[in-house]
């Protein structure tokens, strides 16, 4: 008798999973119909004996990609766009002997993306979606190879199903009507490139976004420029992207906006970068190595900086626009104490990848750090945001007006001769 109530007890588990799996299903079939975006609620770690697995819980059944890429060794997972709606590395199992970290995030228009950090060479064993009981899942189960042997499978990937190349973002608006020239603010990070994280939870990527959006407005209030965001909402850039916004929109300025953070909590206050082949200082050495890896933090292969002079005319561009370049930086940092909140060394260089338009004014904004309590209650104060802004609005202003008829408006495009060979 006992056996017999077991058994109708299984087939009916049997028969709930069975309409579990099925309704999961239908749910996703119909998303799918109605051209529903898949959204990702929860993500986890399961560490096996002899492999780690990383699942997230989706909405829908997303088609799946996965490659390895070496140097350092990491595993990309490029779906269709998904919202990821929960905090970055939520479910990281620090303990996980093959998992390191991992980030997620949109990657390019209707494309997102997760990069995995390996503690050491892996195979993936499955990537792909599928329903379980709870609904449908996304599903990563790697484990543990040679370092030999994952090399080979990472040139094997490069060789015969490269990824697909950098994405490339559209520039953001028509031929402009307006004679003014054009200033272009790059909120740093964005997407799956979080940039820093403060120990409260606040991520830079949002943080310097809701302040170039603050600029903007200032700025166009000024009614001196015209101002173009590299990205207006949370999506990775590539660095090199950043810097064909500004080219390809004629700049007269480039604004580079972050906030990073810093092991020693009491430095605080704001800094101003400009470009330079050596840094002046082990701080900014340190700064610019960091940022310049901001396309690695998306999956993509770092290159080395390929700038080469092509004849007179173009070093003589580039010497005047980095003569520019510190114009600006000293004009903003005089603003900027009147704000309050400046670095006890706030003027400084080093080899920025994302300024070196060798014909676009071009510095980068720290506006402090998220590791200083201090600088945190500012970045995240509405009041304090606006005042910077503005500030740094006048800072522009001033800058452009100062130029006047040198400051090139969008019809003036630099001569071949100017560019680069």
């Amino acid at each position: 008798m006992s056996r017999i109530v077991l058994c109708a007890a299984a087939s009916r588990l049997l028969i709930l999973a069975a309409l579990a799996i099925a309704s999961a299903l239908a749910r996703s079939a119909i998303a799918e119909e109605k051209g529903a975006e898949i959204s990702a609620l929860a993500a986890r770690i399961e560490a096996l004996p002899d492999r780690s697995r990383l699942l997230f819980d989706l909405t829908g059944l997303p088609p799946v990609t996965a490659y390895p890429v070496a140097n350092p060794p990491r595993i990309i997972v490029d779906l269709p766009q998904v919202l990821f709606r929960m905090e970055a590395n939520a479910g990281l199992s620090p303990g996980d002997k093959l998992i390191k970290s991992y980030r997620y995030g949109i990657f390019a228009p209707r494309r997102s993306r997760v990069v995995i950090d390996l503690t050491g060479p892996a195979k993936i064993l499955r990537a792909d979606s599928e329903v379980a009981t709870g609904g449908p899942r996304l599903v990563i189960e790697l484990a543990p190879t040679s370092a030999a042997y994952f090399a080979v499978l990472a040139a094997e990937q490069a060789r015969n199903q490269p990824a697909a190349p950098p994405p490339i973002i559209p520039l953001q608006t028509a031929k402009p009507t307006t004679d003014k020239p054009t200033v272009v603010i790059d909120p740093g990070h964005g997407g799956l490139d979080m940039g820093a994280t403060s120990k409260n939870g606040e991520l830079e990527k949002e943080v310097v976004l809701e302040f170039a959006r603050a600029l903007r407005q200032k700025i166009e209030e000024g009614g001196r420029a015209r101002v173009l965001l590299t990205r207006d909402h949370d999506m990775f850039v590539p660095l090199a992207e950043r810097v064909r916004i500004a080219r390809e929109n004629n700049a007269a300025l480039f604004v580079s906006i972050h906030a990073d953070t810093l092991s020693a909590s009491r430095v605080e206050g704001a800094t101003v970068y400009t470009v330079s082949e050596r840094a002046s200082d082990a701080e900014a050495a340190r700064m610019a190595e960091k940022e310049n890896l901001a396309d690695q933090a998306a999956g993509l292969e770092s290159k080395a900086d390929a700038e080469q002079v092509g004849d007179i005319l173009f070093e003589l561009t580039r010497r005047e626009t980095r003569s520019y370049s510190r114009q600006f930086s000293h004009s903003l940092i005089s603003f900027w104490r009147e704000v309050g909140a400046l670095n006890k060394n706030p003027s400084r260089s080093a080899g920025f990848v994302v300024l070196k338009a060798f014909d676009v004014p071009s510095v980068l904004l720290e506006l402090g750090y998220l590791s200083s309590d201090k600088d945190l209650a500012h970045l995240t104060s509405q009041d304090w945001r606006e005042r910077a802004a503005q500030k740094t609005a006048e800072a522009v202003d001033a800058f452009i007006s100062a130029r006047g008829r040198e400051a090139r408006a969008p019809g003036d495009q630099p001569s071949d001769a100017a560019r680069p060979q």
